[in-house]
């Protein structure tokens, strides 16, 4: 029995099932994702989703969605489904008996006398979506039919009917290649057996996506299907379908796939499930490795890269060297990790933490202070440098002013009706407590490393932050930090930015401080499902995400639940009160089992709503929240045993 796995009751009943997905990844940007029955509800859905290097390896759906139809007696039973408005057609999911993921994933039908399974799998360094199909009972010779739904289009954008499309095919070994559009690959669609292409071409309108319909985004699409491939299967027989943008050998698609699926990892339990979601992040692209921060439609960023890394690859399996890849290509990309300019003045500092994690996971500040140095060195003095016209300017009292009117400066960045929704211009909570571990950690480096000219330069700057911070941002009779001090003062929302404070390994707060904040975010912000981005007694609180956009981003950073953030929580108080919080962590990891089955199987989500029942929402697997979960994990193992 597969640790993932649902029954038949489940999968019929389509209020459950569709609000489950599942993702593979082919680690260079490629993706398969749909939900458990096959029936797309999100544009970002498809069978072999990937980037066209001639489109700026922007990721397109070129191969949508495959409709099987089994034949006996000269009855058709179409295993496929789709929406064309609130209707679903065909409803092929009533025949859906079990499905499992585990190495791939595999669907079985019952259809009469027939006991059909399917296997579907993405290559994980290819560009090749495989299907092997086997039919494990029958009484009559049954014919299988093959139906593909082509899209070729961007995963923001909607296919339309298109009479310019070039809806001819070109006949390859075992199948046919198909290119709708100038500037693509072909798209090769082959199968392992003898087969016919009967040519049919047409439309299909009006293809409904329930997910972006209720996001309130543009949800009908138009998909061209070119006709479908018809052959024989005989009990016991399996037969193979591929779709890649290289054309292969029919015969060796059989040995190919069983190949790829004995080098698989098994979902075998939810750490293990972290894992291997830990590794579908993980991209190369043109030689240079990199994060994808979140499936099916965040791309690659600067900040969820940095506070991914650690977690992604040192605690998710050891994996020093595609960490060092990773941080090494982040900076060849951005020229150097921004140097505070701009609209993320934290991201460099961030850079600091990471390699913080790297330090205590190999036990080198040295050789991380000799191969960082100079980039680390010119992150500080660019912000001592800076003037305010970039947003960001170092005060004589040592702490870091960051404001853009009109601008949000920090990671609360949503923006509604064209105006920021979490300004909190001025001196950021979160921000200074970077900037203060980021010197410490640098100059206990370069202690280490005997710079006496560096440590004259930056000590008084060290000495200076501890003497106002607790100026600035302690609420006296509150017991915690200001989210933000402005022109107006201490700004005192609760919210989890004072979290960071207790957390990074240099901290200018006492630890009853710490503790005294830790209870405040305890009390007000920590949820079964993470922690609150504002405090529901804010009258500013909003305890849903979703409906429109301007709902959602109005809700993003004024409540909504974040996964991520518990790694954070977890940490301090490790850190302060050690295998005494043991029970505790563990309660709040294992409380995400559950969810491992919501959303996207296998994975954890983005946020979740800030009240109960805490639905999951936005990306569907958020390498943050994976990465803050391996964290957290690693940190519970290092402690002794709990004794009996």
């Amino acid at each position: 029995m597969a640790y993932l796995q649902f029954n038949k009751e489940e999968l019929v009943n389509l209020e459950y099932s569709l609000k489950r997905e599942f993702l593979s990844t082919n680690h260079a940007g490629g993706y398969m994702n749909t939900t458990i029955v096959c029936c797309n509800t999100r544009k970002y859905h498809g069978l072999l989703v990937l980037p066209v290097s001639s489109f700026n390896n922007e990721k397109f759906v070129l191969l949508s969605s495959l409709d099987e139809t089994l034949v006996q007696h000269d009855k058709s039973f179409n295993l496929g489904i789709h929406r064309y408005g609130d209707m679903y057609e065909p409803r092929g999911h009533k025949y859906i008996r079990d499905f499992e993921i585990d190495k791939c994933v595999s669907i079985t039908y019952r259809v009469g006398g027939m006991l059909f399974r399917k296997e579907m799998m993405l290559s994980h360094s290819e560009e090749q979506f495989f299907v092997r199909y086997t039919l494990l009972e029958a009484n009559s010779p049954t014919i299988l039919r093959l139906r593909p739904f082509l899209a070729f289009r961007h995963i923001h954008t909607l296919s339309k009917v298109n009479m310019d499309a070039d809806t001819s095919s070109r006949e390859i070994p075992g199948g046919r290649a198909f290119r709708l559009y100038g500037g693509f690959p072909d798209l090769n669609l082959q199968i392992s057996c003898n087969s016919e292409f009967i040519s049919s071409p047409d439309w299909y309108y009006n293809i409904e996506y329930k997910e972006e319909r209720r996001r309130a985004y543009e949800s009908a699409e138009d998909l061209f299907v070119p006709g479908y491939f018809e052959m024989p299967i005989k009990k016991g027989q399996q037969i193979l379908f591929s779709a890649s943008t290289s054309v292969e050998k029919p015969a060796a698609l059989k040995t190919k796939f069983e190949k790829y699926i004995s080098l698989r990892s098994s979902r075998d339990s939810f750490e293990s499930c972290l894992r291997i979601a830990a590794k579908q992040f993980i991209i190369n692209i043109d030689g240079k490795t990199s994060i994808y921060a979140g499936y099916p439609w965040l791309d690659r960023s600067p900040r969820e890269t940095l506070l991914a890394a650690p977690g992604l690859t040192l605690y998710a399996n050891e994996d020093k060297k595609r960490f060092k890849e990773i941080i090494d290509s982040l900076i060849e990309r951005e020229g150097r990790v921004p140097s505070g300019n701009g609209l993320r003045p934290d991201v460099p500092l961030w850079l600091f933490w990471a390699l913080q994690h790297y330090a205590i996971f190999t036990g080198s500040k040295k050789q991380v202070w000799k191969e960082y140095a100079p980039i680390l060195k010119e992150i500080l003095a660019n912000y001592r440098g800076n003037t305010g016209s970039s947003g960001v300017k170092l005060h004589d009292n040592g702490l870091l002013w960051a404001e853009m009117r009109g601008t949000p400066l920090s990671w609360m960045d949503a923006i509604a009706a064209g105006v920021p929704v979490t300004e909190r211009e001025g001196y950021q909570v979160e921000l200074n407590s970077l900037w203060y571990n980021a010197i410490c950690f640098a100059l206990s480096m370069a202690t280490t490393a005997a710079e006496r000219e560096f440590r004259e330069e930056w000590e008084p700057v060290k000495k200076s932050i501890e003497k106002y911070f607790h100026k600035a941002f302690w609420i006296e009779k509150g017991d915690y930090l200001a989210d933000f001090v402005g022109h107006e003062g201490q700004n005192k929302c609760v919210r989890p930015n004072q979290l960071f404070t207790c957390s990074f390994e240099y901290s200018p707060l006492s630890d009853e401080q710490k503790s005294m904040v830790l209870h405040k975010v305890k009390q007000e912000l920590l949820t079964d499902r993470g922690i609150r981005t504002l405090s529901p007694q804010s009258p500013h609180y909003k305890s849903e995400y979703d409906g429109d956009e301007f709902s959602r981003n109005s809700a993003y950073h004024q409540g909504t639940t974040r996964p991520w953030l518990l790694g954070f929580y977890i940490d301090a108080n490790l850190k302060l009160y050690g295998e005494a919080f043991i029970n505790k962590a563990k309660e709040l990891l294992s409380a995400f089992e559950e969810d491992i089955e919501i959303h996207c199987i296998g994975s954890i989500s983005e946020v979740y709503d800030g009240d109960p029942p805490h639905l999951p929402h936005g990306c569907t697997s958020y390498s943050i929240s994976v990465a803050s979960f391996l964290w957290a994990m690693k940190e519970i193992a290092g402690f002794k045993k709990e004794k009996p």
